[in-house]
């Protein structure tokens, strides 16, 4: 499994009210219709002035060949195109790791 990690930083003149509410509620519907997504994970910063990032991304996906697929189809266009309408696409760094579960105990 392949974890895609993005720091996100709202665009300048949005709120973090402006930025979490289009995230969650407007992004997230185009964003969940990326072929071959396993998991996608949204956490909103707190103290977003103190942490520096608006909000945490993971996407999950089996391989890099399938996340780059992902990235590189219409939908892929799609939610990249709609990032850039509230996103500063250049501000937050991404990571593409693999993860190990140490413990789940979530139910």
């Amino acid at each position: 499994m392949i974890k895609m990690v993005d720091l996100l930083v709202r665009k300048d003149g949005m709120t973090h009210e402006e930025f979490e509410d289009y995230w969650l509620n407007e992004h997230s519907d185009i964003a969940k219709e990326l072929p071959g997504l396993r998991k996608y994970v949204t956490s909103v910063s707190k103290d977003p002035e103190k942490a520096g990032y608006d909000g945490v991304l993971e996407l999950y996906f089996d391989s890099i060949d399938d996340m780059k697929a992902a990235f590189g189809s219409e939908q892929g266009e799609k939610v990249m195109a709609d990032a850039a309408e509230f996103l500063e696409m250049e501000a937050g760094p991404t990571l593409v790791l693999d993860e190990t579960v140490q413990v789940d105990d979530i139910e």
